[in-house]
Order: C-alpha cells, then sequence, then structure tokens
C-alpha cells in the first residue's frame, strides 16, 4: 500500500483557522482537502509533506516544526490501486503567504466553518478531532462508488506505527 501525505497549516491559538485547498487536477480533482500527496522515493513522510506542502501553496515550513496528528488508512476495494496510508500534519509555523498551483487554489477556513460537503466523504470524521489535538489512528473503507464510506474505526493514537 503506498504512503501519502497530508499538512495542514492552523492559526489561532487555539486554533481557529485552517488553510485547505481545491484540487484542480489529478487525485480528489473538484475536492478541498489538505495540501499532500505521495510519498517519493527516497523522502520520509515528513520531507514528503513538507515538499507537497510549498509544492501546492508556496508556504515552507520545516520538520522541526510538523506535529504528526494521524495515521489513516483508506481502502477502496472496487479500485485497489487507490488503496493508501495517509500520514496527517498539522503545522503553525511557515514561511510565505499561500498562493495558487497548477493543482491547488489554497484558502483559509474557519474551522467551525469546514465545506465538509466539498471535501472526500471521510473527512467530517476526522479532521474536527485532529484540528481540536487529538492524535488519532482511523480505517475507511470506501463503497462500490469509491465516494461512500461504508466502514469507519478511529481510535486515539500514541503516534507509534
Amino acid at each position: 500500500m503506498k504512503d501519502a501525505t497530508l499538512c495542514f497549516p492552523i492559526r489561532g491559538n487555539p486554533a481557529n483557522e485552517v488553510l485547505l485547498g481545491f484540487k484542480k487536477i489529478g487525485f480528489g480533482a473538484g475536492k478541498y482537502n489538505g495540501p499532500g500527496g505521495k510519498v517519493e522515493a527516497g523522502e520520509t513522510v515528513a520531507t514528503a509533506a513538507i515538499r507537497e506542502l510549498e509544492e501546492e501553496t508556496g508556504i515552507k515550513t520545516y520538520e522541526k516544526d510538523l506535529q504528526q496528528m494521524g495515521h489513516l488508512t483508506f481502502l477502496f476495494p472496487a479500485k485497489p490501486s487507490w488503496n493508501q496510508v495517509v500520514h496527517v500534519f498539522v503545522v503553525t509555523t511557515w514561511e510565505g503567504t499561500p498562493t495558487e498551483s497548477t493543482e491547488m487554489k489554497p484558502a483559509w477556513f474557519k474551522v467551525d466553518d469546514i465545506p465538509f460537503e466539498r471535501m472526500w466523504k471521510d473527512g467530517a470524521h476526522w479532521l474536527p478531532r485532529i484540528l481540536a489535538g487529538e492524535r488519532i489512528r482511523a480505517r475507511f473503507t470506501f463503497g462500490e462508488d469509491n465516494e461512500t464510506v461504508d466502514e469507519v474505526e478511529i481510535e486515539s493514537w500514541d503516534g507509534n506505527s
């Protein structure tokens, strides 16, 4: 199963805004999500998260600033090539201003006004928990349409794989 990342810049103390991006091309096109993508050969999940964040939004962060908050397994029985483990990070420190890229149009959202209806259907199950500071491990099994979530398992996580 392939590894991927999501990295959510958050601002406010406590966190009251999160940076999402409207995916313009590729996997998840037409949906809002966090910046992220595949882990390339030779990369750690942290370096992949940093690279994807910069490629998709133009903002730069560093490994010391990443907080790993989630270990999410996504299963697509109707399309097994989409199966993946997503390593979710949040970051509160970065350089630069979010800028639209060829892949993504970033936008800030209040944490109580996240457009879940325009995201993958799993997001409402786990993103609020991560934004509230809970570290989680989860597994989502999608239906035949690759959109509907048929099974959800979520538990608190100590950070160990």
